[in-house]
């Protein structure tokens, strides 16, 4: 137990009795006499185990991971299977009818693990597109498309990204991603609040269904294992979600609705013992990991989970993936908006941890690449909410963290890092931002761009502009763009130049809105700053 309490990642040692508890979740593997149990013939399912479909993500330059989890019914706690092993076979091909097929093999769906299934392939060509799909018993699970990076260095014309966020299932319809599906993108990046904590009532919420009603289950907020299980197999359950999953690898991260919000690091959002939520972040941890395309060394261990990790695309770009939840300072103030001061301006006060910190420091020293982007959660760009003196910042932002992000400017700098490119979610609105060297003088350096993707659901239908639309411009002048309708971003990073679409739809509370062309930037890899495109 000593061990498992050393072994938690937080800045608070749990007691004796707390460690012992988040044994439950600590064990990396099933347990052996489970693993030896007599497994379920996949001949006997009755049902199509594969309602959740398939999904892919963090492609490498030789290997990518695939990703199902075997759920006939999955709005059961069990759904629908017994807890025995499974087999399920998977194939990997280079063309869409699976006529040329280059991996196929088998692997074990654990009850422990609810049955889902994530299977590594290795030894495959740098740069190219493949499809794949499961098999249980006498079913075949739909087709996906994948594909692998090109080898580090290697030199590359164009990327095509995607990023997405915040998509609050009781707000609307995840129509964005039914028009991301058919977008030509090379990757999506999920950028935070895959799901949502709070309950969902029968008719859906915002949905509004007339044609069915959603189990009582849904309808409290997530606390337990058994819960967050649920609210996966509720949300992964959409055919939009399902859709843009099996068109495109994914590469994810968390922000805090996936355990509850405004979390910081071991800190709840509500009064309870630090032990308590713990167990419940290993809760969500776990199930977090259990539904997502992520590779082994994301799997978590008790109430940690290592999720920030470098990826690579040729010579174009090195993209270092954030978590700023789990290792960060807890609000200052008491969270919302506060007018800055000392608590807030510590400098001991941190975002990402210092080792994260230094990891990201240490990576942009060595990197070779031609634009280095940092998918993250919160808005990181200085986001006044009045003119003149009296203003207030969101504690929760990186404006609640300045001295953290002063760090990261400060070590893009010394590292030469000509133009940083971040991306964010987490605020339901869509931003482009100039990153000022020094936000209080706006006559200081451009050193790069922020662009925040919009929701894809949460915060229901918003607007064209909202209401603090001209307050927001006046009081920030380096903010470019503002808009506050639900979709997606999508970004072309070229050799010297980005491109920058933001995609709305015009409402999702209905469902088929749609898709436009909110607003089109560039930017120069070399000149840094968002032009009209």
């Amino acid at each position: 137990m000593r061990a498992a309490a050393r072994g938690l990642d937080r800045r608070r040692l749990l007691t004796l009795g707390g460690a012992a508890a988040a044994l439950a979740f600590a064990t990396n593997l099933p347990a052996a006499g489970a693993a030896q149990a007599a497994g379920f013939d996949a001949r006997r399912l009755r049902e199509d185990p594969f309602t959740l479909g398939v999904a892919s993500g963090d492609p490498h330059p030789s290997s990518v991971l695939l990703w199902t989890r075997l759920a006939p019914r999955p709005f059961e706690p069990d759904s629908g299977l017994p807890a025995q092993r499974i087999t399920v076979e998977w194939e990997l091909a280079r063309d869409e009818r699976f006529r040329r097929v280059v991996r196929r093999g088998r692997e074990t769906a654990h009850p422990e693990f609810h049955h889902s299934v994530h299977v590594q392939v290795d030894g495959l060509d740098a740069d190219r597109v493949y499809y794949y799909r499961f098999r249980a018993g006498k079913f075949t699970s739909p087709a996906g498309r994948t594909r692998t990076t090109p080898r580090q260095g290697a030199r590359t014309r164009e990327l095509a990204l995607a990023a997405v966020s915040c998509q609050a299932y009781h707000d609307g319809y995840f129509t964005a991603y039914r028009h991301l599906a058919d977008e030509d993108v090379d990757v999506v990046l999920h950028l935070g609040d895959y799901l949502y904590e709070y309950a969902v009532n029968g008719a859906g919420g915002a949905r509004n269904y007339t044609d069915r009603v959603l189990p009582a289950v849904f309808n409290r907020e997530t606390v337990t294992l058994e819960d967050y299980r649920l609210r996966y197999g509720l949300y992964k359950s959409d055919p939009d979600l399902i859709a843009a999953h099996a068109a495109h690898p994914f590469v994810v991260t968390w922000d805090d609705h996936e355990t509850e919000n405004n979390y910081a690091g071991d800190q709840p959002e509500n009064d309870v013992d630090p032990e308590e939520f713990l167990l419940r972040r290993a809760a969500a941890y776990r199930a977090y990991w259990e539904n997502q395309p992520l590779r082994l060394p994301q799997r978590p261990t008790g109430p940690g989970m290592r999720l920030y990790r470098r990826l690579h695309w040729g010579d174009l770009a090195q993209f270092d993936i954030l978590d700023t939840r789990q290792y960060r300072s807890d609000q200052a103030y008491g969270d919302g908006w506060k007018t800055p001061g000392p608590e807030s301006e510590d400098p001991a006060r941190t975002m990402t941890g210092g080792a994260q910190e230094r990891w990201l420091l240490d990576g942009w020293r060595t990197s070779l690449a031609r634009w280095n982007v940092v998918p993250q959660q919160v808005t990181f760009s200085e986001r006044r909410n009045a003119t003149g003196s009296a203003y207030q910042l969101s504690m929760d932002s990186w404006d609640g963290y300045p001295a953290s992000r002063e760090r990261l400017l400060a070590g893009a700098e010394q590292a030469g890092v000509d133009h940083l490119m971040v991306l964010t979610g987490d605020v339901h609105v869509g931003y482009g931002f100039d990153i000022k060297r020094d936000f209080a003088d706006q006559g200081s350096r451009t050193v790069g761009t922020e662009l925040v993707a919009t929701s894809i659901a949460s915060g229901k239908d918003g607007a064209d502009r909202p209401a603090n639309w001209e307050t927001y411009h006046a009081a920030n002048p380096h903010l470019k763009f503002y808009n506050g309708r639900r979709g997606y971003l999508t970004v072309r990073l070229g050799q010297e130049s980005a491109r920058a679409d933001f995609r709305t739809v015009s409402a999702v509370t209905v469902p088929g809105a749609p898709l436009t062309t909110a607003g089109s930037f560039v930017t120069e890899r070399r000149s840094p700053g968002l032009k009209p495109a």
